[in-house]
């Protein structure tokens, strides 16, 4: 029998059946309740058993109303729950477990209801249907709660760290996952600062973020592996150039020292110049009359590089009095950046003159800024000369550290444990090239290229190229011989 003829067999029925009428007539089997009818009820019983106790009891109230030929209920919708606070929440915990606690009981109690004759009464069918609904709204409300509970506990556990063993276990694994400096590196420097106390620990300052104190060791010790693999050609001159001289660069690095000047560039742009300059002409023979077009392109890239608002192509153009066009300098650019392999990040002096500044600094109560501005003087005015390529730009740049500041005192010894610690170069190394310095700054040559002399005879930088030493740095060298 199909449930079609179950429904058209109760429709025929009217009136209400108590039990006792229900007992007579399943004695005398004209009540529709065959094997086939149920084997199809547990069918269904079974399908869904998977839902909650309140759908069961929907499928059971379903069969039944529609067999006295009431019209069907709307399933019950749940109530927006986003809004609920998290107060009270260990009473909804508690409430929650005795809900859960019983709820085997109940899906018990469905499926004896789900069994029962489908002539059962509706009234008593359509209570517990409100009931089971009631229960499972409020289930779900208390497992949207339970869920935001937990979300919020683990939030305050990453933020206030008073989770107990939860927190221990993150706090491990954060250590563990984030890459932390050169422990190594910094331990030894630390421990050579404190152990001498003639050396001082510049990196001691975590406060200030712009001077990286805390990776400050790591990088330098990767510049000066730099410096060392990025090297312009220091025969150049003699071995590749036919057409330019030492004499043609130096003019040349003048003029772009005037330029830097006129558009106010900072320092590591003019140094960065110089040294894509120089490394170009130790690949690439180039003719006298094209020497200028690769400085302002030199220049050019050094701008795009360094400076925030970097000059056009127009302004290179127009400060070459349109000596070359714009696609010329452009194809220039282009050809520079293609034989250097865009490499640009290169150490330079000044990129070591500010660490040597800052231990020199070290030692005086309030900074020198007379010591800063000489030492900048001394260092730009190698740029200049092609003779210096020979020495490192750490050389360079300690040795006109060394140098400033014997011209400013000579009363104590220029050089101390904390300037040997940092620079890596002890006194006697940086002979040779503080003698070289001190020609520079006497101007012994008589060379006709003052555009550097002239911009440090200015007040702004405290007229320091007019400074010189009453003794010569040469007695100091020769008293530790």
């Amino acid at each position: 029998m199909s449930i079609v003829n179950v429904n058209f067999q109760v429709e025929d029925r009217s009136g209400r059946i108590t039990r006792a009428r229900a007992k007579e007539l399943s004695e005398s089997g004209d009540v529709p309740c065959s094997s086939k009818s149920s084997g199809v009820q547990k069918h269904i019983v079974r399908a869904n058993s998977k839902r909650v106790a309140s759908d069961d009891i929907n499928i059971c109230s379903i069969c039944s109303i529609s067999s006295s030929g009431l019209p069907n209920k709307r399933r019950a919708v749940l109530k927006d729950v986003t809004n609920i606070s998290t107060k009270g929440s260990d009473k909804n915990c508690r409430n929650a477990s005795n809900i859960q606690g019983d709820k085997p009981t109940r899906r018990i109690s469905a499926k004896a209801k789900a069994n029962a004759p489908l002539n059962a009464p509706v009234e008593i069918l359509g209570a517990e249907e409100d009931e089971n609904t009631r229960l499972a709204e409020d289930l779900s409300k208390i497992r949207v709660v339970e869920s935001r509970e937990v979300s919020l506990r683990e939030t305050l556990c990453h933020t206030s760290g008073e989770c107990g063993v939860l927190d221990m276990v993150l706090s491990v694994s954060s250590e563990e996952s984030i890459p932390q400096p050169n422990e190594k590196y910094m331990a030894s420097e630390q421990s050579a600062a404190s152990s001498d106390t003639g050396v001082i620990d510049i990196d001691s300052n975590t406060k200030c973020l712009q001077s990286c104190s805390i990776y400050a060791p790591d990088i330098y010790d990767r510049i000066r592996v730099t410096e060392l693999d990025q090297r312009a050609s220091t025969t150049y001159m003699e071995q590749l150039q036919q057409d330019i001289t030492a004499d043609m660069r130096g003019i040349l690095v003048d003029w772009l020292i005037e330029v830097s000047d006129e558009y106010k560039l900072v320092p590591d742009t003019l140094y960065l110049t110089v040294n894509v300059i120089d490394r170009f002409l130790s690949r690439n023979c180039i003719e006298r009359k094209r020497l200028q077009l690769l400085g302002v392109a030199s220049m050019l890239i050094a701008s795009k590089y360094e400076e925030i608002c970097a000059p056009g192509v127009e302004d290179f153009c127009f400060i070459t009095d349109n000596t070359y066009t714009k696609r010329e300098v452009v194809e220039m650019e282009s050809k520079v950046l293609n034989l250097l392999h865009f490499r640009l990040s290169v150490p330079t002096t000044k990129t070591f003159l500010r660490r040597f500044i800052q231990s020199a600094h070290a030692s005086y109560k309030v900074p020198c800024i007379e010591l800063e501005f000489l030492a900048n003087y001394l260092a730009e005015l190698t740029l200049v000369e092609y003779s210096f390529l020979k020495f490192l730009p750490s050389l360079i740049a300690a040795s006109a550290v060394f140098l400033a500041r014997w011209t400013l005192d000579q009363s104590d010894h220029p050089w101390n444990p904390t300037l040997e610690h940092y620079t890596c170069y002890n006194a006697s190394e940086l002979k040779t090239v503080v003698l070289a310095l001190q020609d520079l700054q006497l101007n012994a040559s008589a060379s006709p290229l003052n555009a550097i002399r002239q911009k440090y005879r200015q007040p702004k930088f405290k007229c320091v190229a007019t400074l010189t030493s009453s003794r010569s740095v040469l007695s100091l060298f020769e008293e530790q011989d």
